[in-house]
């Protein structure tokens, strides 16, 4: 009974933290896209014409 506990609270625990690295990735691809777009804005107005 304890080996059945033990192996549920581990799999609980590994799902946890798969689904958080797949938050997290996904956060930095988000703020990625952001800095690009920032970029983009950035390079468009080097020209003094925004």
């Amino acid at each position: 009974m304890k080996r059945l506990i033990a192996l549920m609270l581990l799999a609980l625990f590994s799902m946890g933290s798969l689904s958080a690295c797949n938050t997290v990735a996904g956060a930095g691809k988000d703020v990625q896209k952001a800095g690009e777009a920032v970029e983009g804005a950035a390079k468009d107005c080097s020209d003094g014409k925004c």
